[in-house]
């Protein structure tokens, strides 16, 4: 089946010219073009729409009823694609503009929802997906997504601005075995962990991975690798069988947040390899505030919700273990 083919809105500005002016020559001085050129206008777009839409017999020409139900509905259609032009032109997102946005699992799982409410209203058509930080960024270089939420901040093209967020400490996961209380809580640490069971790792392909090697390597901890998972419910559910011990963060333990009663929480020393830091990239300048007010809307859903959550549900670990970035830390890497 062949498809109509829309039509052009250049012809239908000559077509509604003539109906105004009921004279092609005038038509042509409003527009600024040839009468030869107006007349070829409306006969192509007479071709398009298939029927007679200006009856020339007449003088002046009149239009067809065809064509006065065209030119009934042409002011309403070329006034609407005259705003998107306009809107095209100054780059600025419409109440109508799709936003694809990329998240890490934790963030998608957790401010993910509070988020997309706030949202709502503020951008027609908004898409979100999750994935790793890495595979985010391949993804916004491809304008596959409009802008990605991550862990990863190194980015090779200059025009992707990246703004802060927010930082989490890494925390020591361990089983919840019989007889614990928390003195004994308050004297373990990674070593000892180490002693009692298996470490259980998020894998390399991810950046969180990664990140959490370097810290284990701070630590001056060297395990086999036996256990490695992608995602944090597979390495909670070890933990929680009392298979292993892990490091984690506060926002992938919320997301395994039906796992928590069989696991023990505690923090680890402070140090800066034992963060990760969350970061909005988007492009320098393309959507005009929307991405200053998607970091808003995400402090205010951390600070009146994750923070709230975190303590709630994991009272050993310090307020500091959740950091809003401050404005000395943001600028592009």
């Amino acid at each position: 089946m062949t498809l109509a083919r829309p039509l052009d809105l250049h012809a239908l500005e000559a077509f509604v010219a003539c109906c105004d002016c009921q004279s092609m020559t005038q038509a042509a001085v409003r527009l600024g073009i040839t009468q030869s050129a107006v007349s070829q206008l409306v006969k192509n777009l007479e071709r398009d729409t298939g029927t007679l839409l200006l009856d020339r017999d007449q003088r002046p020409p009149k239009p067809t009823a065809a064509g006065r139900a065209l030119r009934d509905q042409a002011t309403e259609l070329l006034a609407h694609a005259r705003a998107v032009a306009d809107r095209a032109r100054s780059g600025a997102p419409t109440e109508s503009a799709r936003l694809v946005l990329g998240c890490v699992d934790s963030f998608a799982a957790t401010i993910g929802p509070a988020l997309v409410r706030a949202l709502s209203g503020r951008t027609g058509d908004l898409m979100m997906w999750s994935g790793l930080s890495p595979v985010l960024t391949e993804q916004l270089l491809r304008r596959d997504i409009d802008m990605a939420i991550g862990t990863d901040a190194v980015v090779a093209d200059p025009r992707i601005a990246v703004k802060p967020l927010f930082s989490e400490a890494f925390v020591l996961v361990l089983p919840r075995a019989d007889g614990d209380d928390a003195e004994s809580e308050s004297l373990l640490d990674v070593r000892s962990a180490l002693a009692r069971w298996p470490l259980i790792r998020y894998s390399l392909r991810s950046v969180m991975g990664q990140q959490v090697e370097r810290c284990l390597r701070h630590f001056g901890v060297h395990a086999p690798r036996r256990f490695e998972f992608d995602a944090t419910d597979p390495l909670m559910s070890m933990v929680a069988a009392g298979l292993g011990w892990a490091l984690s963060t506060p926002l992938c333990l919320l997301q395994s947040r039906h796992l928590l009663g069989d696991v023990r929480v505690l923090p680890l020393p402070p140090t800066a390899l034992g963060r990760r830091e969350f970061f909005l990239l988007c492009r320098e300048g393309e959507w005009h505030g929307l991405d200053d007010e998607i970091v808003r809307l995400t402090r205010q859903v951390f600070n009146q919700h994750t923070r709230a959550d975190v303590a709630r549900l994991m009272p050993t670990l310090p307020t500091e273990a959740l950091q809003w970035s401050t404005p000395e830390r943001s600028g592009a890497a």
